[in-house]
């Protein structure tokens, strides 16, 4: 799918009018086209394809170690005010003969969060993701985010903090493995 940048500009300029500020005065001039750029690359994560992104950065390996990743910046909008949610999000997972390239797993993180999306769903698309991938024998993803829908406006609580999990597999099945991955991240259960 294609962005129509142009279209997107001229939407913004009218955005603009209807907000009663003047595009053309100087500090406007030029910001219908820099919100078209952001929101397309804010947006990327849908016309992104996971398999191409991964592209073969899957490798062997005999393990039952569970392996972490822990605080991978995610910076998404929310598809209900379009503002920005942001935050960590923590990945563990257990193989099962094949692990990612460490990297691929923040590149699935950026590209479900450059969406329009919902934290629940975000956190639910990349444990499902990894968990398909490399056939996982199971994989646990949290994520804790703020978010400026919450902070900025509505209730107006900036010290608000939201988190999500989602638990497949073998970290579903065994509170001993989903407990070890609390803890591995320096989240106790409670």
């Amino acid at each position: 799918m294609h962005v129509n940048l142009e279209k997107i500009e001229t939407l913004i300029r009218q955005l603009l009018v209807e907000l009663g500020e003047d595009p053309n005065r100087e500090g406007l001039l030029k910001t219908p086209a820099r919100v078209a750029a952001a929101y397309a690359f804010l947006t990327s994560g849908e016309r992104t394809d996971p398999v191409k992104l991964i592209n073969g950065a899957v490798f062997t390996q005999e393990t039952n170690s569970m392996v972490i990743v822990k605080n991978i910046e995610v910076y998404s909008l929310c598809e209900h005010h379009m503002l920005p949610f942001f935050g960590r999000c923590h990945i563990g997972y257990i193989p099962s003969g094949k692990v990612f390239g460490v990297s691929k797993l923040a590149r699935l993180v950026d590209m479900y969060a450059r969406r329009l999306q919902l934290q629940e769903r975000l956190t639910e698309q990349i444990s499902r993701e990894i968990m398909e991938s490399i056939d996982a024998r199971g994989v646990g993803v949290m994520i804790e985010a703020r978010h400026l829908c919450m902070m900025m406006r509505g209730v107006e609580k900036q010290n608000s903090v939201m988190v999500t999990s989602s638990v497949l597999g073998t970290f579903r099945e065994s509170q001993a493995t989903r407990e070890e991955f609390l803890a591995l991240i320096g989240n106790r259960a409670t």
